[in-house]
This record gives structure tokens, sequence and C-alpha cells, in this order.
């Protein structure tokens, strides 16, 4: 870059650039939100039929296109402004030397150089010429002119060449800012189509990897967020943040953000799906790049059809991979058919608080239906053994059906139900006989329910009436919940979880031996059992210890409030029919809702 350029180049109108494209991420947003939860769902509603069902699939390719937009806007915005940062370092370098010039009397030349007029007194009978001196950022270089300073009999010479070399280093690092953004800033573009594919997610991943590095010190500037700090800490921080750092958080590190506890469920839920949908895209590249190479698997030889030696080596090598992407995007899957679910039967929108397909080996899904910062009532299911991302469905329906139930039950009342699913869970039945994965998962459990609190009491100025349902060994890892006291807690002494009720359902053992040992009064612990492997579960975590003292939820030594149940089976819980919803998931919704006096309880 040359010193024309650089003294012409004005870094606002890059700033006021990335403002248009953040202004344009937001209307892509609104835009987006208002064809998920207005348009499509309306039509869910009201409409059936091949046609509608054509419409909704072109609403959900809109949806797509806009979410694209709104998540590249955001990347372009914060590229444009951490390039105008490192060229405002330069300019502002440039500006100050040439204003020192002026002082001087300097001329600074179109090249950059420095003119330096005759010196102001005679030296051995004669004036010192003045001159032109050019500036040098190499440190050689550098120290071949200082030293001829020392010798220059003008003394404007040694201020001149001060001031040239301050004017070259601007112009390196306008140069350097300048190379290494622009190759970014071209790469920043989209298919020229109208289709958002599983590729161009994938890119959008590796846009934010490649602006997030050369956007390092822009991105420096802002506010870090708490260190070893509650759920409060971080709200506090997210409130104080700039609109524009709130957005640079979002299109840079939306992982780091759809973790943090207390922050209000629309954020987290913007962060996750950019994750999301670019995990999705990433995913669905890599397995079809496996699969292109997968040679056929049997061939023909004279002995008969024998399975291919090169196929064997695929699998061996790609084999487990594909396993794992398969089952991960048939999650994923599940949850954008929520997402595309909302309206239907009058389902809400869905919130995802928590997605991450490696973590806890079983990958993570937080999602809720309706808002549980608003919510009137909040539900949180821990679903247990051998749950993964892979069938989440299945917890999803579950939730979907606890809603459905609350809404009939109280249909004046808004109505937040959660899926929890941010554990090991459990494997295998031998696995679930050990207490050590409920001990890990009960800390991540309190901290998520102290976060909803937290971010409830700053929408609303009071609390949810919150129940957490805990489901098999999910139920054991409430149990741990119960007993763990936060770190940032303001009394080490243990303090009780901030739920109104609980309820155990097919449990194993909550590693307590009874209703009070979790901290709430024993009305407002309540529990169900089913027929059929729903007895051998809970009387086997019976008696390998899962319920302390050889208590379970259902037994009454416990003290619980043990409710009716028709479940059939250890799955059953959420079931409905022709008739309407089980006995089982009446009585939920009935705790759920705070109806206790429906709720009917087992005959002893």
């Amino acid at each position: 870059m040359d010193y024309a350029t650089l003294k012409a180049f004005k870094p606002a109108e890059f700033e006021q650039a990335a403002d248009g494209y953040r202004a344009l991420g937001n209307t892509a947003q609104t835009a987006k939100d208002h064809v998920d939860t207005v348009v499509a769902a309306g039509m869910r509603k009201s409409l059936e039929g091949e046609a509608a069902d054509a419409a909704q699939k072109q609403l959900q390719d809109l949806s797509k296109n806009f979410h694209y937009t709104q998540t590249e806007c955001g990347v372009i915005s914060t590229a444009l402004n951490g390039f105008a940062y490192d060229m405002a370092v330069a300019t502002r370098a440039l500006d100050s030397a040439v204003a020192d010039a002026r002082a001087e009397n300097f001329t600074v030349n179109a090249d950059g150089s420095v003119t330096y007029p005759a010196g102001p007194d005679k030296v051995d009978g004669k004036v010192p010429a003045g001159g032109t001196t050019h500036g040098a950022t190499d440190g050689a270089a550098q120290g071949i002119y200082r030293q001829a300073v020392q010798f220059d009999p003008n003394p404007y010479y040694g201020r001149a060449q001060e001031i040239a070399n301050r004017i070259a280093g601007a112009l390196k690092d306008a140069t350097a800012a300048d190379e290494k953004w622009a190759p970014k800033l071209r790469s920043l573009k989209a298919d020229d189509d109208l289709t958002v594919s599983a590729r161009d997610w994938a890119d959008v991943g590796s846009d934010m990897r490649g602006v997030r590095a050369g956007a390092e010190n822009y991105l420096a500037m802002l506010p870090d967020p708490p260190k070893n700090g509650g759920p409060a800490d971080n709200a506090e921080w997210w409130k104080g943040l700039t609109d524009d750092q709130r957005a640079d958080y979002l299109s840079m590190r939306p992982a780091s953000v759809g973790v943090m506890g207390g922050l209000p469920a629309d954020v987290r839920d913007e962060a996750n799906r950019a994750v999301f949908a670019e995990t999705q895209g990433k995913y669905q590249s890599e397995l079809d790049r496996i699969r292109a190479l997968e040679p056929p698997r049997y061939v023909t030889t004279p002995q008969g059809t024998v399975q291919s030696g090169k196929w064997k080596e695929w699998d061996e090598r790609y084999g487990d991979r594909e396993n794992f992407l398969d089952g991960r995007l048939d999650g994923m899957s599940a949850i954008q058919n929520r997402f595309d679910s909302t309206g239907a039967d009058g389902l809400p929108e869905a919130y995802l608080l928590g997605f991450d397909p490696e973590a806890n080996h079983d990958g993570r899904v937080i999602l809720a239906n309706g808002n549980p910062d608003t919510a009137d009532h909040t539900a949180v299911l821990v679903p247990g053994t051998k749950t993964k991302m892979d069938g989440i469905s299945d917890e999803l329906g579950d939730s979907e059906a606890l809603w459905r139930q609350s809404h009939v039950v109280a249909p004046d009342q808004s109505v937040s139900t959660i899926v929890w699913f941010d554990y090991d869970a459990p494997n295998t039945i031998p696995d679930a006989v050990k207490a050590g994965y409920a001990t890990d998962a009960g800390p991540t459990l309190r901290h998520f329910l102290e976060g909803n609190d937290v971010a409830h009491r700053d929408a609303t100025g009071g609390l949810s009436h919150r129940t957490v349902i805990g489901h098999s060994y999910g139920s054991t890892v409430v149990g741990e919940a119960t007993q763990y006291t936060p770190e940032y807690a303001e009394s080490r002494w243990k303090s009780t979880i901030p739920a109104d009720d609980i309820v155990a359902v097919g449990s194993p053992g909550m590693q307590v031996s009874h209703a009070a040992g979790l901290g709430m009064k024993q009305e407002h612990v309540w529990a169900m059992a089913g027929g059929s492997d729903d007895y051998a579960v809970r009387y086997g975590g019976k008696l390998v210890g899962l319920g302390d003292g050889g208590n379970i939820p259902t037994d009454s030594d416990f003290g619980a409030n043990v409710m009716d149940s028709d479940a059939k089976d250890h799955g059953a819980f959420w079931d409905s029919d022709e008739n309407g919803a089980s006995v089982s998931l009446q009585n939920q919704a009935n705790v759920i809702v705070g109806a206790y006096g429906d709720v009917t309880l087992k005959e002893d």
C-alpha cells in the first residue's frame, strides 16, 4: 500500500459498511423468525394436504436462506470491523507522523519520503544543506541511519529520518493488513443460487474461523466474560455489552455464548442454532465424502460372491466415523423436525439452549418448547440410561407430550418444557448401576437450573414455577444435583435446588434415603412407577444401592407422593391414545402447572 492510498483511507467507511451488513443480518433474522413463527406456524394450524406440505417445504428453504444470510452478514460485519481496526492503527500512526512533519516545517512527499530544510546555523563556516530521506523498517537499515545522524551536521536530518521511518512503518502495517484481509473478504461469498447446501454451511464455519483468526486484535478489545463466575455474573456481563459487542460475540464465538447460563434464552438459541447449522453442514459434507469413497461391498469370484477386500479396507478406515456421523445427523434431523413443527397442534417456538454433538461422549441437546424465561411454569426433563443424541427424537417427543398436556390443563398459562441432555449417560445396564455418571452430571444440571432461574428473573422480575422430572437414571442425576452447592453460591452450606417440585419417574434411586434429603418439602416430591421392565429398573437400582439405604422413590419409606400410573413399561410414561393422555402423563402435567389437587395418588 502506498502513501497516497493510506492517506486517503477512511476506516470509518468500512465501519459503516459493517453496520450495514449487521443491519441486513438483523433484517434477515426478523424475516426468518416471521417465516418460522408466524407464516409457517399459522399454516400448520389451519392447512393440510399435499399443497400445504409443499408450501411448508418452500418456507423451510426460505427460512434457511434467511438464517444463512443472517449468519454470513454477522461474519462479514466482524471482518469489516476487524479490517477497519487494523487499518485504523496504521492511519493513526501515519497521521501522527505527518502532523509532526508539518510542525517541523518538513514536507512529506507523494512517495512517503520526507524533505527537510537547510540547517539553521553554519557548521565549519557553511550552512548544512537540506535534503530528502526515505524511511526504513528493517532493523539493520535503521541502525545505519542512526549512525549517519551522528555525523550529519544538519540537526533536521535526524528528526526527518525518524518521521520517515514512522511513515514507512505505517505503510508496512497497512500493507500487511491489506494482504491479510483481502483474501478473507474475497472468500466471504456464497454460491450464485438460491439453495443453501450442506457445503455452504460448512463454509460458514471455515469463514468464521478465518475471520476470528484475522480479527484477533479487534476481538481482543471485547470485554472478556467472567472467569469462574456464576449465571448472575454472566448475565451482568452480557447486559454490560453494547449491541455491537454482543453481535461480535454471536458471530465469532457462538459456541461460547450458547453454553453460558444466565443469558436470555433467545440469545442462547440464536448462538446454538448457528453452531447447529454449521455443524450439520460440516457433518453432512464429511459423510458424503466418505460414502463417495466406498467401493462395492461384494464382488463375484469363481468361488461365489464374497466381501471385497477394498471394501474391508474402507470399512476399517471409515466405518466407525461413518456410523458416528450418520447417528449424529439422525439426531440433528430430529432437532430440525422440531424446529419445523412450531405451530403444529399449538406447539410453541423451540429454543435450542445447548448443542454439541461431541460433548459428553453422547452429545449435548437442551431444547425447550416455549420460552423458559417468560413461562409461568417450566418443566425440565432429565432422561436416563442409553440416551444419545442419535436417538434424541424420543426424548423430544416426551417433552412435547408434557407441553401439550400441560397446555390442556392450564390453557391460559404459559408453559415451557425442556429436554435437558447434557451428561454422559450410561450406555448399558451394567454401567447404570454405577453412581459415578450421576455424580459427574449433578453439578452440570444444577448450573443449568441456576442459569434458568437468573434468566427468568431478569426477564420478568420474578420466578417460574419449576418442576424437575428425572426419568430412570435421570432421577439419580436429579438427586445428585440436589446435593451440590455451586462454587459461586453465597454460602458454602448446602443450598436448595432451584425447583418447586421434583418428579422421579421409573427411578432406580436418587442417592438419598428419604424425600427430605432432596432439600424440599415432602409434599413437593413425587414419584411414579410403570409395569414390565420398569420393575426391573427400579428394583435393580434398589439392590445395587442407587437408592441410599435401599430406599427408592416409589417405596413408602422414602416419603414421596407416589402418583397413580398406567405406564405399561419403562418408556410409556408419556403415552397418549385416541382417548387422550395416559394417567401417567396427566399426573405429571398436573404437577407441572401446580394443579396438585388434580393429581391422583396410588392407593396403598
